[in-house]
């Protein structure tokens, strides 16, 4: 599987990169990973257009007004579309001010992480780890202590 983590802006404190480059390193062993600043998010929705070269994603934004899933849902979430989907997933945190109506059009799927609101910087270590969380699980990994 493969996924790709992209946010909008610079990456501010050394803490958050460093890990940030940790769970990428662990999600490795699990599937193909990139995590990749971009500029804003219209660089984020060519990852997904029709005629993006080389390859087309299946945008998943995340967005406090989103679904929120259990560790558990967002695993079986990542097994469907693996099954059903061969395109990579790409997981986009926005800007402060959210994403656009067109960005949600675009959405195959947008995920909530908490009913509160996250500094953008935390939602993306929360996401990673998530899916960190998610992979062990479908794996029978003993990380997960509630599978």
């Amino acid at each position: 599987m493969k996924l790709k983590i992209a946010w909008v802006g610079k990456t501010k404190d050394s803490a958050i990169q460093a890990l940030t480059d940790d769970y990428v390193k662990r999600l490795h062993n699990y599937a193909e990973v990139e995590a990749v600043p971009v500029k804003d998010e219209s660089t984020l929705l060519k990852f997904c257009a029709r005629d993006a070269r080389p390859t087309r994603h299946t945008l998943v934004l995340l967005d406090g007004a989103g679904k929120q899933l259990s560790s558990e849902e967002l695993a079986k979430f990542l097994r469907d579309h693996k099954e059903r989907n061969p395109l990579p997933l790409l997981f986009a945190i926005g800007p402060a001010d959210g994403f656009t109506d067109e960005a949600r059009k675009a959405a195959g799927l947008v995920l909530s992480l908490s009913k509160m609101t996250l500094p953008h910087e935390l939602a993306r270590i929360i996401l990673l780890e998530q899916l960190y969380r998610a992979f062990t699980i479908l794996k029978g990994h003993p990380y997960h202590l509630g599978h």
